[in-house]
């Protein structure tokens, strides 16, 4: 399984057509689109999980393809670095 960056997302998309679009690179394991904490408002950007071949298909296939009036950022997510305490 891999999990993949999605970025330049409309703010006004729904994980239901993130999947659809993922779904025909493949099965889509989860879409996790990223909300702001304190205001709630899209992000713009999200997680989609795959089976690897199928990863790197989506990959291949929609990095930088215009969805919705914006260019896809599609790339195979980097591990989280752990955050700093800010006190």
């Amino acid at each position: 399984m891999k999990k993949l960056f999605v970025g330049n997302l409309p703010f006004t998309v729904h994980s239901d057509q993130i999947e659809a679009l993922f779904q025909q690179h493949g099965e889509v394991l989860s879409v996790n689109l990223i909300n702001d904490r304190e205001t709630g408002r899209p992000r713009g950007f999200g997680f989609v999980e795959m089976e690897a071949d199928a990863a790197q298909k989506a990959i291949q296939q929609l990095d930088g393809v215009m969805f919705e009036g914006r260019n896809l950022r599609v790339s195979e997510a980097l591990e989280r670095r752990p955050q700093r305490n800010r006190w």
